[in-house]
């Protein structure tokens, strides 16, 4: 927000108000105009408005120099509602900050275009206030032609900003304006598009939860329960399911929680019935996982009915055929040319047809209806030709006393039989592929113990709740052996807690009073009482099944080649299926092969039919359409259990080939925990009022050094564990320099040499000695001014990481090349890359000047990945073809990043690349052998080896070999779950364990 002081002279204030509804504050009147006799008066009004401003993003080709960047500024500021326009012409952007309600982006965009320039805009803060996402399960889909189906269905409604559909998963997440459309209009969409939709989760800022009301209740009573729940602080909104025992509550966590709603249920009621309690209800086949094993259940019952009835079929038609006597039995004629064996058969076959089959016919009509074909399609065409055909064989023996036809009863029943088993066998397949996020949401545990505390902090009673209940400030109770309940930060206690579920790393942490744990982590040997922070949503473990499955959601950009094939293959499939039953029949009855070809039990249209099941049968669309989204789900389900997190296949796909690696200095190849070794004062000044005043100034950085100094200001107010350091007014961070700020009066500028000198601070000789010494040493040198005189020198050591060096030479092992960037001096930053093993280096370098490095190394041919973790390493990170953040490091570093690094530790960006090298391998074979299947598959059941090897592919078995190829390419991804990190690393984390325990 931002507040504009506007000076207007009107007559009618009226006016003004209904224009501006923000006005807060009126300041000043004054009224002026003519004499007594003048009859009007008009009225100088100065008001506080407080206005949205707003920020857009372009990209504006044509640029050529810093005269065209000044020619569209120039041209865009001259539009009223500009509050600040930034032209890049390096990168060809430009950055405005205006008022939406005196102008648009529309405006905005033609105004550059009129200046002579080609603009397209890239990213409206506006439109990002106004976009929600929200995730449905989709229940249905079969291949990727049915998920690029509900892609384009999505994204034709008006609102959807951007729509992915993920077939492994079953999922879509959507972004949309929530004031142009609701997600039930998105459910409706993807039903009436022939799907079973389920709402996960709103992307809303709030929480949800069902509640069970068990007891004697009525309308009435149900109607006092939901008004008094909407008057709670913190509730949204109240659903009750009228003639059920269900009420869902949504609410913001920060505010409230189920305790509170249970309570309250609980207490309203009382006065009416003392039966009725609230519980929370159940979510039974709602989650992901149950609504998996009920499809695996589903799938494999349908397979048992089948077996019940295929077996028979094929035993008369291939097997009691053989055996003297049933044979006789079988042949025996009923009605003219009707036999015993084709009625059994027809009997047999119908129910597999059409009951246990239906669900062919139904995903059929679904995706006829939309315009587009799928694997149901070519099932039911395939299994209703032969199907159809015996049936017609079967009434021509029934009505004519010398026709001669052979049913094809056991091929449609097997057929369907063989898939149905795929689908078993893949859809279990699949549910192993997200075993990653299942064992990452059973880590929280079912149960807490909730303290009771006096006013002075002191535990007076305990009670175990259900861990769902849990709410924020709440003080629970952990004892050795348990999982940690929520997020929070321990107020008593001291303990090790085993973090690896959470961040890989293997070394128990040590946690006491003031350290933070992480919910889902197991507690080793001590009991700790701990504050919650965060709950639900908001929790960390919360946070990483999120990104995990948002980046299962999203597509690699190989996936592509796939989406391209599905749209034409089912309908080159079924051309070829005719072709080849057309050419097989023309050239029978034209007598272009041999009637030894034909089998003693067909004609030449029935050969000629089974050659075209065969190949309707045997193309399998659904390989190729999981051949990247499985291995994608395993790939980042086995990083996220190392601690690498990986934001979906784009960043897998790049990491692979990643030829060039930009490491940030602190924090990253150092511990990032800088501590001053060093302080001397140019000026005579006591050490406590200098460091009062340095701290002061410092205490609004975030950079880590910023944190060292006030940290060792700190020992000289022993007397206070958090002091209040004097206020500092004014203060200016310069990026890649250093801060300044008043305090006390006294100007106070800290920083390193450019910021002293852009300022006109003098630097004594002495003052550059002890930055080269400090440099010598691979130490950081601060200077300090005060007035603009320069007062001290800090030294500042950061300790490298153990692991920093052998990381770096297993990279040079890999034919990656390594660069450090920093914003520190060139001295300590040449130290620094001597002793890990770094040739080339950039020092003194802006946040920008980073990103422009990484563009250089782009612009040379190289795919360059950055390691940072501070802000300012952030447009760095998103300038890099794969950003990877440290996750010790800030929000918008973790956020701006491609890859998270959980443990902090440099061996997990070799991990990060092996593990995305063995992904894409994977992938690549995958799509060999779908696409390899299949080019090779549907010539043969086509008959091109007939002629010469007199081999011939029945449906049934074409059928079972479709089914295979998927099951195939679900299990090739399975194996990366095998994953094992390159052995080098283990020797590296060993050796980093003994350097620590040092």
């Amino acid at each position: 927000m931002a507040t504009k002081l506007l000076a207007l002279t009107c007559i009618r204030k009226e006016r003004f108000s209904e224009r501006y509804p923000l006005v807060r504050k009126h300041l000043t009147r004054s009224r002026g105009g003519g004499g007594a006799g003048d009859g009007s008066s008009s009225e100088t009004l100065a008001f506080e408005i407080e206005e949205e401003i707003s920020r857009a993003i372009f990209q504006v080709l044509g640029m050529t120099c810093s005269a065209c960047a000044g020619s569209v500024e120039k041209a865009i500021k001259r539009l009223s509602g500009i509050h600040e326009a930034v032209i890049d012409a390096l990168n060809n952007r430009a950055q405005i900050l205006f008022y939406p309600n005196l102008v648009d982006v529309e405006t905005i965009r033609e105004t550059i275009e009129d200046a002579g320039f080609e603009a397209s805009l890239i990213e409206n803060e506006a439109n990002e206030r106004s976009r929600q996402v929200c995730r449905i399960r989709i229940n249905g889909m079969t291949c990727t032609s049915c998920s690029s189906t509900i892609e384009r269905v999505l994204q034709s409604v008006n609102g959807v900003q951007r729509a992915h559909v993920a077939l492994a998963i079953e999922e879509a997440e959507i972004h949309y304006d929530p004031r142009l459309l609701s997600y039930d209009r998105l459910l409706e969409e993807i039903e009436n598009a022939g799907f079973e939709a389920v709402l996960i989760s709103t992307g809303e800022d709030v929480s949800k939860i069902d509640l069970k009301i068990d007891g004697e209740f009525t309308d009435e009573s149900m109607e006092i329960i939901e008004r008094s729940l909407e008057a709670l602080p913190g509730v949204q909104s109240v659903e009750i399911s009228h003639g059920t025992d269900k009420i869902s509550v949504l609410y913001r966590p920060d505010v409230t929680g189920p305790r509170n709603f249970i309570q309250v249920i609980e207490s309203i009621v009382f006065g009416h019935s003392g039966h009725i309690k609230a519980t929370i209800f159940s979510e039974g086949g709602v989650g992901r996982e149950s609504q998996k094993q009920g499809e695996v259940k589903q799938y494999y019952k349908s397979f048992l009915w089948s077996l019940v009835f295929t077996v028979p079929v094929f035993l008369t038609a291939m097997v009691f055929m053989y055996i003297p006597g049933i044979k006789d039995l079988l042949m025996f004629k009923v009605i003219n040319m009707l036999t015993v064996g084709e009625i059994i058969r027809w009997v047999l076959a119908t129910p597999v047809q059409f009951v246990i089959g239906w669900r062919f016919y139904t995903g059929a009509y679904k995706a006829l209806r939309r315009g587009s074909g799928n694997m149901d399609v070519l099932i039911a065409l395939g299994t209703n030709a032969a199907y159809f055909y015996s049936l017609y064989t079967v009434l021509r023996a029934a009505t004519f006393p010398d026709f001669k036809g052979v049913d094809f009863f056991e091929t449609s029943a097997m057929l369907i039989s063989f898939i149905i088993l795929g689908k078993y066998l893949e859809v279990l397949a699949k549910g192993k592929t997200s075993q990653a996020i299942a064992k990452l949401m059973n880590l929280a545990p079912d149960t807490a113990i909730l303290l009771s505390l006096d006013d002075e902090g002191n535990a007076t009673g305990e009670e175990e709740i259900d861990g769902r209940l849990i709410q924020k400030n709440d003080v629970i109770k952990i004892v050795p052996g348990a999982n940690v309940a929520s997020d929070g930060y321990v107020i008593w206690g001291q303990s090790h807690v085993n973090e690896s579920m959470i961040t890989g790393e293997a070394r128990p942490v040590a946690k006491r009073k003031g350290d933070t744990v992480i919910g889902g982590t197991l507690n080793e040997n001590g009991v700790l009482h701990v504050k919650v922070t965060r709950v639900g949503s908001e929790s960390a473990l919360a946070q990483i099944v999120r990104l995990v499955e948002s980046a299962q959601l999203a597509k690699a950009p190989v996936q592509k080649l796939a989406d391209r094939i599905s749209k034409f293959f089912v309908p080159l499939v079924i051309f070829l299926s005719f072709s080849t039953w057309l050419s097989w029949f023309l050239a029978g009855k034209l007598h272009w092969y041999p009637e030894s070809w034909i089998p003693s039990s067909m004609d030449s249209f029935e050969l000629a039919l089974q050659f075209g099941i065969s190949v309707m049968v045997i193309a399998c669309p659904c390989a190729l359409g999981l051949a990247t989204p499985t291995a994608v789900m395993v790939g980042t389900g086995v990083g996220a259990s190392q601690g690498v997190l990986i934001k979906g296949g784009q960043a897998l796909e790049k990491a692979h080939k990643v030829s060039c690696i930009v490491f940030d200095k602190t924090g990253t190849l150092t511990m990032g925990k800088p501590v001053v070794v060093k302080t001397k004062l140019l000026k005579n000044m006591v050490l406590r009022e200098f460091y009062e005043l340095v701290a002061a100034t410092e205490v609004n950085s975030e950079h880590p050094l910023a944190k060292a100094i006030v940290e060792y200001g700190k020992k000289f107010r022993d007397d206070e564990e958090n002091p209040a350091w004097p206020e500092a007014r004014d203060f200016v961070s310069v990026t890649g320099n250093g801060v300044k700020a008043i305090v006390k009066g006294r100007e106070i500028m800290v920083g390193n040499k450019s910021l002293m000198t852009s300022h006109g601070v003098i630097i004594p000789v002495e003052a550059e000695e002890l930055l080269v010494d400090a440099e010598d040493l691979a130490q950081t040198g601060i200077l300090v001014s005060i007035n603009s005189e320069l007062i001290g020198v800090l030294s500042v050591s950061d300790p490298l990481k153990p692991s920093a060096r052998e990381a770096i030479s297993i990279l040079k092992s890999m034919n990656i090349k390594s660069i450090m960037v920093t914003g520190d001096n060139w001295g300590t930053a040449n130290s620094i890359a001597g002793e890990v093993g770094i040739d080339s280096v950039i020092a003194e370098a802006k946040p920008e000047q980073k990103a422009e490095k990484v563009k250089e190394l782009q612009a040379a041919g190289h795919v360059v990945a950055m390691v940072g973790d501070g802000i300012n390493d952030s447009p760095a990170l998103v300038a890099a073809d794969v950003g990877m953040a440290i996750g010790a490091g800030t929000d918008i570093a973790i956020e701006a990043a491609d890859i998270v690094l959980m443990k902090s530790n440099l061996e997990d960006v070799i991990t990060a690349i092996d593990l995305s090298r063995k992904t894409f391998s994977r992938i690549r074979l995958n799509y060999v052998w779908a696409l390899g299947y299949n080019l090779m598959g549907i010539p043969i059941a086509a008959g091109v080896l007939f002629p010469w090897t007199r081999f011939r592919l029945p449906p049934w078995i074409a059928g079972a070999a479709m089914a295979a190829s998927s099951v195939s390419v679900v299990c090739c991804s399975l194996l990366l779950k095998n994953y094992k990190r390159p052995k080098k690393l283990d020797h590296l984390e060993i050796r980093e364990i003994q350097v620590e325990r040092v």
